[in-house]
């Protein structure tokens, strides 16, 4: 269970932590907030880590990239994420957008939309779940039908839900239903199913945003009404995009590297606490201990998860046990730091950040095991896999 992430992994760590002290502020906690300087700090420092090379480290040089290994790229996400995410939304395009459209993409799309991703310059949104399709998603009603006039294009009417992003984004990655069960070829409802790339700015778009204490940003509804798009806004086959679906969960669930902010937040505690650290019930601090070993299991999964995908062997099973072990982590931990945070006087800035940082914390891992896919579907993924595996034997 050994993982040797390069000689440069410690210097670039040294480099990552040098440059959120540099350039973001100290009680920065997200892009997602009600203060638009607080988006504008990692639109900045996403331009800063792209000038350095440093945003998509691992993509191949010939799409903008630093032709990095995948581990250098991992070294990148965990600082990130421990760091309260400076990147903002920008992750998302960084650990699968780019990368889908360079699987997938034509030629003229990986020119349209990877340099710009790479250069931090633009934010998408996935525009997946819908009101009666969450986590049965290829049970989605958005439908794109041929337009009357002969074009060829589509016109896309619907509803998306729960859209993160979808206020600030440019682009929006749009899965559509093109071919209804039953007609031609389509027999199942994961078939008839298309990926289109679609500009966010297009009047035929609609988004209202959803609060919740998340914050803006974080939870949206998005309406399409009659939307055209043409064969060049197509990725990959047309009715073939739940293939691209599957690609896009797995690179999706393992690039959240939370495990690295459990930590940090974890490791800071007894600092933060001084002296009354030694008199917290024995109970308490064998949970701290306990979630400790933990954040180390979910790294570790996610080192196998990031091995197994450079090798282009991952499996369903594999990104979902990784996904059961980090979503876990984020809200046994929160409980934990909010036990010990209880504990905190607030006597001086270090302990208003770590109560800050805990109370952000907390409040986004309520919605850990339903974003990015249910806890119970990921443990019907893992579980198939298992039982699949077994009757191999």
């Amino acid at each position: 269970m050994d993982f040797d992430m390069g000689k440069r992994a410690g210097d670039l760590r040294r480099e990552l932590r040098d440059l959120v002290r540099s350039e973001v502020p100290e009680h920065f906690l997200g892009a997602f907030t009600d203060d638009p300087t607080d988006l504008e700090t990692a639109q900045k420092f996403c331009r800063t880590l792209a000038e350095r090379n440093l945003l998509c480290l691992a993509w191949p040089q010939e799409f903008g990239g630093g032709g990095a290994s995948v581990w250098e790229q991992t070294v990148v996400r965990e600082e990130m994420w421990a760091h309260h995410e400076p990147r903002g939304a920008q992750y998302m395009g960084v650990n699968w957008v780019g990368p889908i459209i360079m699987r997938h993409g034509t030629e003229e799309q990986q020119r349209t939309h990877l340099p710009p991703i790479a250069a931090g310059e633009v934010i998408w949104c996935q525009g997946f779940s819908e009101p009666e399709a969450g986590s049965d998603l290829a049970s989605l009603r958005t439908f794109a039908r041929p337009a009357d006039d002969g074009s060829g294009d589509w016109l896309v009417s619907g509803q998306k839900i729960w859209t993160s992003y979808a206020t600030m984004a440019q682009w929006c990655f749009l899965l559509a239903r093109t071919s209804r069960v039953g007609e031609g070829a389509t027999r199942k409802k994961q078939q008839g199913l298309t990926i289109f790339l679609v500009p966010m700015d297009d009047p035929a778009i609609t988004v209202r945003p959803i609060r919740t204490m998340l914050g803006p940003h974080h939870l949206n509804e998005v309406f399409f009404d009659n939307l055209r798009v043409t064969e060049a806004d197509v990725l990959g086959t047309l009715d073939q995009g739940w293939s691209i679906v599957q690609d896009v969960m797995a690179f999706e669930r393992v690039g959240i590297a939370r495990y690295a902010r459990c930590e940090r937040l974890l490791a800071a505690a007894p600092t933060v606490l001084g002296e009354r650290w030694e008199s917290l019930p024995a109970e308490l601090r064998g949970r701290w201990v306990r979630m400790l070993t933990h954040c180390r299991r979910a790294r570790l999964l996610a080192y196998r998860v990031v091995a197994l995908q450079s090798s282009g062997r991952i499996t369903p099973g594999d990104a979902s046990a990784y996904r059961i072990a980090v979503t876990t982590l984020d809200q046994d931990s929160a409980e934990v730091l909010n036990d010990i945070a209880a504990q905190v006087r607030r006597s001086d800035e270090r302990a208003e950040w770590f109560l800050g940082e805990v109370e952000d914390h907390w409040r986004y891992s309520q919605a850990s095991t339903v974003s990015s896919g249910s806890i119970e579907m990921q443990r019907i993924l893992l579980s198939r896999a298992l039982l699949s595996a077994g009757g191999q034997r």
